[in-house]
């Protein structure tokens, strides 16, 4: 069987091979849709949203949790040609107005839970939206016919997701993703994780997150193998329900592991038949690492990716022996390199910005072509803003963002150095350092903790411990304790949202 070239193609392949076999099941009550099951849905999605006016290129946001009529509703428009935009639910309202207004949606799909507010968003928004509610766990669309006939196969360049990114400045940015790029990454997913039939996933990221879109619910189309979906992630939960649901595989980001670290250890034989952990999104501290390997027995694969790249672009191999610990792998399904300011290759062992060219880059930002411009070398490399450098053997180290470096005193500091060595307290369970502006030194070292449960610590504990473990230097200047941190939906901290914290110290 040839490489399936289309979203439209992943799925008709698999439906004509084993048309009984599970493709979703949900994690709640059981429920299955089987290939077969899922092509007929999504002809009647088509269906569905043809009768609404919807034609071949045209985008469908989705504003809805996760559900096994999420999952139709994504595939099933792609599948006809028609390009989703599936909204990021915890976004801000004005953020979101945003997206419905900026996107030119035609239909927008919404739980019942959020009718009423989207409606309010699209309220003078300048052009007739079709607004269609939707429950996530129902079995058929309102209208849906019986029968529906099969739709014309889209074109591999076709835009089949739009999916904006929640940048930490500025109104978020439409990334466009054709089926090309989308079919292309979940095969390069199957083949780096050595993914089979038998294997299924554990969909806890929400599917309007790059990770859970591209990795559980594309990839498994790739290898016909499956995935379970629970309504959302819950630390309490999380083994009882890939037990139950018998899942060989799970697909977090590192907010999650740093969450089942606090919880209960489970049962050998709720763990036993997970082949690996995939950690993605963000970068893991090894700390974490260790220490979930160490209390679940469960070897973590650390992979790293961008909404650019349609999720993964690196990864560190299967084999354990041949894994390292702090990087995110070598490239996989595309081309990797870490140029500098001039955009030219740097030697191994050198900080630069990291680039990337392959099969799985985007198309570019939807009516942004000078930020499109921007994102790419003159020779088609992307830049991902991302600081790190390459290793002899061609791993990948990822240690911040370009916008994110802490400059002390003309040094350059990783935030993630500082991050990392906090973590090696045992009262510390997540930490965050930031720049913050200083009239000598140009900015000072600013780091936001969040403690472990039951545990206490001052700030001169803190300092007293960094200056051990970092040397004074890089000791940050001031302390914040607070309960969480700011992520956007891949689960990357947004360090610049904790800059206002340290306005009182900026004033001192």
């Amino acid at each position: 069987m040839s490489a399936a070239r289309t979203v439209h193609e992943l799925i008709e392949q698999q439906a004509e091979c084993q048309p009984s076999a599970t493709y979703a099941v949900s994690a709640e009550d059981g429920r299955r849709i089987g290939y077969g099951e899922l092509t007929h849905g999504c002809r009647t999605v088509a269906a569905v949203l043809h009768r609404h006016g919807a034609r071949p290129g045209d985008i469908v946001s989705i504003v809805m949790p996760n559900g096994l009529q999420t999952l139709r509703l994504l595939l099933g428009a792609m599948h006809a040609g028609l390009c989703v935009n599936p909204i990021n639910l915890v976004s801000q309202p004005e953020q979101m107005r945003y997206v419905l207004m900026h996107s030119d949606c035609r239909i927008t799909c919404v739980a019942p839970e959020w009718e009423a507010r989207v409606r309010a968003m699209l309220d003078g928004i300048g052009r007739e939206v079709t607004v269609i509610v939707v429950d996530p766990d129902d079995r058929t669309l309102p209208g849906e016919p019986d029968q529906a006939a099969r739709a014309p196969a889209p074109d591999p360049g076709a835009v089949a997701l739009l999916m904006y990114t929640s940048g930490t400045t500025g109104q978020p940015k439409g990334v466009m993703l054709t089926q090309a790029n989308l079919a292309a990454n979940a095969h390069a997913i199957s083949r780096e994780h050595a993914l089979v039939a038998s294997d299924r996933v554990l969909a806890v990221l929400p599917l309007y997150h790059i990770n859970a879109f591209a990795v559980t619910m594309l990839a498994p189309l790739a290898h016909g193998g499956s995935l379970a979906m629970p309504a959302r992630f819950s630390a309490g939960r999380f083994w009882e329900q890939v037990a139950s649901t018998r899942c060989t595989w799970i697909n977090v980001v590192p907010t999650m592991i740093s969450y089942l670290l606090e919880g209960a250890v489970p049962s050998r034989t709720q763990t036993d038949p997970i082949r690996f952990c995939r950690s993605a999104s963000a970068a893991l501290p090894p700390e974490h690492h260790r220490t979930f390997e160490s209390m679940f027995g469960i070897g973590i694969v650390e992979t790293m990716g961008l909404t650019e790249t349609a999720a993964p672009s690196f990864s560190n191999p299967m084999a354990p022996e041949q894994r390292k610990l702090g990087s995110v792998g070598r490239a996989s399904g595309c081309e990797a390199r870490v140029i500098d300011a001039a955009l030219h290759e740097v030697p191994d062992g050198n900080t630069g910005e990291l680039a990337i060219r392959g099969p799985n880059v985007m198309r570019g930002y939807y009516k942004n072509e000078q930020a499109t411009r921007d994102s790419f070398t003159p020779d088609g490399w992307l830049r991902t803003g991302d600081l790190g450098h390459r290793d002899a053997d061609g791993f990948f180290f990822v240690t911040g963002r370009i916008k994110e470096l802490i400059i002390k005193g003309g040094e350059n500091i990783a935030p993630r150095e500082i991050d990392e060595a906090l973590l090696q307290h045992p009262a510390v369970r997540e930490a965050a350092a930031v720049g913050v502006p200083d009239k000598h030194y140009g900015q000072q070292i600013g780091v936001c903790v969040v403690l472990r449960e039951g545990h206490a610590v001052d700030e001169d504990a803190l300092r007293t411990f960094c200056e051990t473990t970092l040397g004074r230097f890089k000791t940050p200047a001031y302390f914040r304790i607070v309960d969480d941190l700011p992520r956007g939906p891949s689960g990357k901290v947004q360090r610049l949202k904790l800059a206002p914290l340290f306005d009182t110290a900026k004033a001192a």
